[in-house]
């Protein structure tokens, strides 16, 4: 082979192998980089209103996600993020932030309202919401998310603007603005 054959082969044995890294699709960090705007980097949110997804359950993110495409979970920009992803997107994604350290940051909460609320978790949400929040329950982790963003969820929920997950109804159904707003601030304490 002269030297021109060479430099032929090596081109074309390049150029198949940029063509097959192209062919890779994206790996599950780069999928995740879209979150981070919002939900900060690695899913460590430091935005109030906006919950941290670093630690989750990588299937109630999947399963999240797969809701706001869908409509059946209402959100403010998610339904429309979420219609440019596919189902193994939201599986890859879900994995990558179930990997991800949760991060805890203090808050200022009303001490009043956290004692009223560690009553209240302790009557029947504990059973699903174990450690104080600490464990997934039916929800993901709860314990340590933005005070703000589980103000919201938990009105949207005692309004009926957003359908709570199966088994919570029943019990949240009896609960009322204060009490809701009680337990949301004992949650956001938990560090």
């Amino acid at each position: 082979m002269n030297a021109k054959q060479l430099r032929l082969a090596l081109l074309a044995g390049g150029l198949s192998i940029s063509t097959s890294l192209w062919a890779a699709g994206p790996t599950p960090a780069m999928l995740s980089n879209t979150c981070s705007a919002c939900h900060g980097g690695f899913g460590q949110s430091v935005g109030p209103s906006t919950p941290t997804l670093a630690g989750q359950p990588a299937a109630f993110i999947s399963d999240a996600m797969k809701k706001f495409k869908s409509g059946e979970r209402p959100g403010t920009v998610m339904g429309r993020i979420a219609k440019g992803y596919t189902d193994e997107d939201f599986n890859a994604m879900g994995e990558f932030f179930s990997k991800q350290k949760f991060v805890r940051y203090p808050q200022v909460v009303d001490a009043a309202k956290v004692a009223k609320g560690k009553e209240l978790h302790n009557q029947g949400c504990n059973i699903c919401h174990q450690e104080n929040g600490r464990q997934p329950g039916v929800g993901g982790v709860i314990a340590g998310q933005w005070l703000a963003y589980l103000l919201i969820t938990g009105n949207d929920f005692h309004a009926k603007k957003r359908p709570l997950p199966k088994g919570m109804d029943e019990k949240f159904a009896s609960l009322s603005k204060d009490d809701v707003e009680a337990l949301m601030h004992f949650y956001a304490s938990q560090q």
